[in-house]
C-alpha cells in the first residue's frame, strides 16, 4: 500500500561487502502517490535506469514502489519512501545516482557499514566511495579531489560530516545530481534511533548554492514520524511512497518461556538448522555472553556483539558473521541499523523488544534476499520491567529539558504497551504489525496469513472476561493509588503488609478472584496493552484506568488470551523455509553452489552474499542455466558479475548434471 499524507584511497579501505536489497516482489505493491510532473525526457531517462539495473545488478525492471521514487528523482521532484527492510531502498538512489551526471551524496548513519555498501558497488561495477572518519585527512582530502574530478557516481558521508567546513566547501562546489537521506526516521523524536546530527541535514541542504533534488528513505516510519521527516528535511513538495509493510516472506512466532528455557529453544534451533544464518538479539550484555557462552558449549559456530567489547573485536566479530565463519550472531541492538547480510535466516528475540518499531526493523534482517525466512520473539515477564527501568533511563538524558523527558517518556511508553499488546493477542501476528504501521488493507488482508504461531494455533486461547472486569472494577475502586501487586492480592484476598496498612481488606473487590497471581497479572498487562488500564511512568508503577475504560463496562465486552502453549515436537533437521519449499530447487545442487560461492568469497576477500544471493542461487537450481546467455536471465546476474564469476558456476552446475 501506499498512503499519501571508486576510488582507491577510499577502496582501500573497505573491510566488508553490501547487498542491496533489490530482487523479485514477493508481493504486489499497493500505491497512491501524488501526481508527478513527467520531464520530456523522462522516458528516455527511465530507459536508462532499468539498462542500468539490469547490467549492474541483474534485475530486469524496478519493483512498483521503487518505479515511482526513481521517477520523481530523475524528473528533479524530492521524495519521501518508506518501505520495509529489505524491499529495496538502496536502488531509489543508487540507480539515479549511475543515471545521472554527477555526484550522489548518501546520508547514512554508521561509518562502520559505509565499507560494506561502497564494496556491493563496486562488485556491481558502480563507482562508489565515502568519506569518513576512518580515512585520515590527506585521504580524505584524495577522495573530495577525485569526487570534484567525477572519479565517483555515489558517495556515502555520516550526518555529522556535514557540519565540517571543509567539507561544506566541497560540496558548493561538487556536482551534485542528489542527496539521499537513508534511515531517515532517525530524524525524528518519534522514531526509535533518533539522532541529533541528523537535525543538520536539512540545514544543510539549504545551504547548497544549487540545491538537488532530496529523497529520504525509512523502514519504520509510522505516519506521524513521516510528517516529522517531512518537516525538518525541508522536503519540498515531495513525492511520498509508503509501500506494504508486509514482508510474505517471514514466518512470524511468540512464545512466552522462563528465562532458562529461552537459551535451550535457541540452542535447539540453531543445532537443527547448522550451516544457516541467525541473528540472537538480547536486551543486556548479560545477556548476550550467557546465551553465545551456550551456543559455543553445544557446538555451534556463534559470534557476540555488543557496546561492552572494544572497537577490534566488534569489527572482527561482525566481519565473521558477514563472511559466513560464524553461523549465529548473539548481539544487542547496538547490532544496528543498516546490517544487510541477505542470507539470514531466521532472527530471535530472546528479550522483549521496546517498540514495534524496532522488533520489525530487527526482525526484518531476516530474509532480505526473499527468501522464506523465520523471525520468533521469545518473552517473560522479567522483560517487560527491564523496557520499563530502560524508557526511565533513557528520558534521564542530560541533553533534554524536563517536558521534552516527559514527552519522550510517554511515547515510549506507548510503543512498549503495543509491543506487549503483540506478546498477548491471539490475533494474526502478521496483521497486527501491519495495522501498527497503518497497512491497514495489508493488516485486512493478513487477518489470517497462516504463517504465523497464532494462525498455526500453537497456543490455548482463554476467555478473561469476568477476571478483566472483576480487574476494571478494582482498580476504579483503588483509583489509580497501587501497583500490579497490591491490585492482584486485594482480588485475591491476600492480606499483605500493604494491604493491611491502608485497609483494603474493606475493598468491594477484596477477595473476589480465585485465579492464580500471575495470571491476574497478566490480565492486568493485557488491559494495559489495550489501552482499558494506564500503568503509569516511575520507579513504583501505579495502575490507573486507560483512556477505553469505559468500553470494558459494555455488555459486549470480551477478553482473550493465550495459555498453555502446547509442547512442541521436537525440532527436525530441516530448512526454515519449509513453507515455502517448492521453490527451492535441488537442495544438493544448492549447497555445491553455495560452497563454491563461499570459496570464491574468501579468496577475493569478501562476503559470500556479495558474489550472489541465496535467493539468486536457488533461481540458478530452478534454471540450470547452460551458457552465458541463459546465466544472464538469472535473477540477481548482471553483465559485470556473470564476467567475474559466471564461467564457475555454469562449470559447477554442469558437473552436478553430468
Amino acid at each position: 500500500m501506499v498512503v499519501q499524507r571508486g576510488g582507491a584511497c577510499a577502496e582501500a579501505r573497505v573491510d566488508a561487502g553490501h547487498v542491496g536489497g533489490i530482487g523479485p516482489a514477493s508481493a504486489p505493491s499497493r500505491e497512491r502517490v501524488a501526481p508527478m510532473p513527467r520531464a520530456s525526457s523522462g522516458g528516455a531517462l527511465m530507459d536508462h535506469a532499468r539498462g542500468a539495473l539490469k547490467r549492474h545488478f541483474g534485475y530486469d525492471d524496478f519493483r512498483p514502489g521503487q518505479r515511482v521514487l526513481v521517477e520523481a528523482v530523475l524528473s528533479g521532484r524530492d521524495a519521501l519512501g518508506v518501505m520495509p527492510t529489505g524491499a529495496g531502498k538502496s536502488m531509489c538512489y543508487q540507480i539515479p545516482g549511475i543515471v545521472l551526471p554527477g555526484l550522489a551524496l548518501v546520508v547514512s548513519p554508521l561509518v562502520s557499514l559505509m565499507g560494506d555498501q561502497v564494496r556491493s558497488l563496486l562488485e556491481a561495477g558502480v563507482r562508489g566511495s565515502f568519506l569518513n572518519s576512518t580515512l585520515s585527512p590527506s585521504a580524505q582530502g584524495v577522495v573530495m579531489k577525485r569526487a570534484l574530478a567525477g572519479a565517483y557516481d555515489v558517495m556515502y558521508v555520516a550526518p555529522e560530516r556535514l557540519g565540517d567546513p571543509r567539507f561544506r566547501d566541497f560540496a558548493a562546489r561538487a556536482p551534485l545530481s542528489l542527496i539521499a537521506v537513508d534511515e531517515a526516521h532517525c530524524v525524528s523524536q518519534w522514531g526509535q534511533d533518533f539522532r541529533p546530527s541528523y537535525l543538520g541535514v536539512g540545514p544543510f541542504v539549504a545551504s547548497l548554492p544549487k540545491r538537488p533534488p532530496l529523497i529520504a528513505l525509512t523502514a519504520t516510519a509510522t505516519q506521524r514520524v513521516s510528517e516529522e521527516v517531512t518537516a525538518l528535511l525541508g522536503l519540498h513538495d515531495p513525492v511520498v511512497v509508503t509501500t506494504g509493510f508486509d514482508r510474505p516472506n517471514l514466518s512470524f512466532s511468540v512464545e512466552r518461556l522462563e528465562p532458562k528455557r529461552k537459551i535451550a529453544r535457541i540452542i535447539a534451533h540453531a543445532l537443527s538448522h547448522d550451516g544457516e544464518a541467525g541473528i540472537v538479539y538480547c536486551s543486556t550484555r548479560k545477556d548476550v555472553e550467557k546465551v553465545h557462552e551456550a551456543l559455543l558449549d553445544a557446538g555451534v559456530q556463534a559470534t557476540r556483539y555488543h557496546a561492552g567489547l572494544d572497537d577490534a573485536e566488534r569489527v572482527r566479530n561482525q566481519d565473521a558473521f558477514i563472511n559466513d565463519d560464524a553461523t549465529v550472531m548473539v548481539a544487542t541492538n547496538a547490532f544496528g541499523m543498516g546490517i544487510d547480510k541477505s542470507n539470514v535466516r531466521y532472527v530471535v528475540h530472546h528479550n522483549l523488544p521496546g517498540s514495534m518499531e524496532a522488533y520489525y526493523q530487527e526482525a526484518g534482517r531476516a530474509g532480505r534476499d526473499g527468501e522464506p525466512s523465520r523471525c520468533m520473539l521469545f518473552w517473560s515477564d522479567g522483560d517487560i520491567a527491564t523496557c520499563r527501568y530502560f524508557i526511565e533511563r533513557e528520558s534521564e538524558n542530560d541533553q533534554l529539558s524536563a517536558e521534552e523527558a516527559r514527552v519522550v517518556r510517554a511515547a515510549r511508553r506507548r510503543m512498549l504497551e503495543s509491543m506487549i499488546g503483540y506478546c498477548y493477542t491471539t490475533a494474526c501476528l502478521r496483521a497486527y504489525i501491519l495495522a501498527y504501521f497503518g497497512d491497514e488493507d495489508g493488516a485486512r488482508s493478513g487477518a489470517y496469513c497462516g504463517n504465523c504461531s497464532n494462525c498455526k494455533g500453537e497456543f490455548d486461547v482463554v476467555d478473561v472476561t469476568s477476571c478483566a472486569r472483576a480487574v476494571m472494577r478494582c482498580v476504579h475502586g483503588l483509583r489509580g493509588r497501587f501497583g500490579k501487586t497490591v491490585v492482584t492480592d486485594v482480588l485475591r484476598g491476600v492480606e499483605s503488609d500493604t494491604v493491611a496498612r491502608f485497609g483494603l481488606q474493606d475493598a468491594a473487590t477484596f477477595g473476589s478472584l480465585d485465579e492464580p497471581a500471575g495470571m491476574v497479572k497478566e490480565v492486568i498487562e493485557l488491559l494495559a496493552a489495550s489501552s482499558y488500564l494506564e500503568i503509569t511512568e516511575g520507579t513504583y508503577p501505579m495502575v490507573g484506568l486507560g483512556s477505553r475504560a469505559r468500553e470494558a463496562a459494555r455488555d459486549d465486552f470480551a477478553l482473550t488470551m493465550k495459555r498453555g502453549l502446547r509442547a512442541k515436537r521436537a525440532e527436525k533437521k530441516e530448512r526454515t523455509a519449509s513453507f515455502g519449499s517448492a521453490s527451492f530447487g535441488d537442495e544438493a545442487l544448492f549447497d555445491r553452489l553455495r560452497s563454491l560461492r563461499k570459496r570464491i568469497a574468501d579468496e577475493i576477500g569478501r562476503p559470500p552474499y556479495v558474489v550472489f544471493s541465496d535467493a539468486t542461487l536457488r533461481d540458478m537450481c530452478a534454471r540450470r542455466p547452460m551458457n552465458d546467455e541463459e546465466m544472464l536471465a538469472v535473477s540477481g546476474v548482471g553483465a559485470t558479475k556473470l564476467e567475474r564469476y559466471g564461467t564457475a558456476f555454469l562449470e559447477e552446475i554442469a558437473a552436478f548434471g553430468s
